[in-house]
């Protein structure tokens, strides 16, 4: 019976080993490192940008007709529903109208890159979505996955428990780790859930980001709780901004705001508020209602039209 059992345990423990990712001696060194800070001192330096940080009531796009609003929009899919059908058509409205990405699901990378060829639209990738409490290998296989199915940018969803029990040190070596599987020029952004956290969390969520080399921070999934908020996505900026001035690289984190940024007015407000991207599955809305707005404003008979919601080629599949 022992012996069946210490069998068993070393079949479990190969199998375990052959599913974890082979890591690069550079991502060996990352995966060998503690922490970038002792714990002590990660809680020194969040407090220190908790207690500096200051939130401006800025607009930060005061003329949005400077804007090309399609260029602000990661057009998202994520439902585990969704069909390889609705894909074909989410990468063909974003290359119709221009979108800055596509989002998807791991699985369904490889077929966005193929149907986006030749367009200036890139492919985002969740990784640990929704919940973002898979372990660090797990993550790393999505990784992985991504980036040799074509991905250019990884939304990497933090493990928010873990930052709710302070657990930084351990929040920084994953980061770190998935940032040296995906260095630059790809684009790393890190989704925070902010229903679930307070002010001082954003904070240090931005603050161990930052650290790890991260270009955006983002503010939820879409799938628990609100979504984006003025006041979260005003304190997120501020840290951002915050943050870069205390680095000499010239580094600088932005913003992108998701969950029910579903209309014109939606994306508007939020990139006034300091966001500089948006995820959400209305896009094709966003942008025709944008320049609807415009021929009205321009146009005396335009504005004395009803506002009537056009009949979109998909359906909106989330509230993103």
């Amino acid at each position: 019976m022992a012996r069946r059992r210490r069998i068993a345990s070393a079949w479990a423990a190969t199998r375990e080993k052959e599913a974890a990712p082979r890591l690069t001696r550079q991502e060996h060194s990352v995966a060998r490192m503690t922490t970038r800070y002792t714990p002590q001192e990660w809680r020194a330096i969040i407090s220190e940008v908790a207690r500096e940080l200051e939130v401006y009531e800025q607009d930060y796009c005061p003329d949005i007709r400077k804007i090309d609003i399609a260029r602000t929009i990661d057009h998202t899919l994520l439902k585990l529903d969704a069909s390889p059908k609705q894909i074909d058509e989410l990468c063909g409205e974003a290359r119709i109208a221009n979108f800055a990405s596509v989002c998807v699901r791991p699985n369904y990378v490889a077929q966005a890159h193929a149907n986006l060829k030749g367009s200036e639209v890139l492919i985002a990738s969740v990784i640990g979505f929704h919940q973002g409490t898979q372990d660090t290998y797990y993550k790393l296989q999505e990784t992985r996955m991504a980036l040799a199915a074509g991905a250019h940018e990884l939304d990497v969803v933090i493990n928010w428990p873990q930052l709710k029990q302070q657990e930084y040190s351990e929040i920084y070596h994953e980061l770190a780790l998935i940032r040296s599987m995906a260095p630059q020029p790809t684009i790393l952004k890190l989704i925070f859930e902010t229903s679930q956290l307070c002010s001082r969390e954003m904070v240090a969520a931005c603050a161990i980001a930052s650290a790890a080399n991260f270009d955006f921070v983002k503010t939820s999934t879409g799938f628990l709780g609100h979504g984006a908020r003025v006041e979260d996505v005003r304190l997120m900026r501020a840290a951002c901004d915050y943050l870069a001035d205390k680095r000499t690289d010239g580094h600088r984190m932005k913003v992108k705001a998701s969950g029910g940024v579903r209309t014109a007015e939606d994306a508007t407000t939020m990139l006034k508020a300091g966001a500089s991207r948006l995820g959400t599955s209305g896009g094709v809305w966003i942008v025709k209602e944008n320049k609807e707005q415009g021929v009205r404003k321009s146009s005396p008979v335009q504005s004395e039209r009803r506002d009537s919601r056009p009949t979109l080629s998909t359906r909106l599949f989330t509230d993103y």
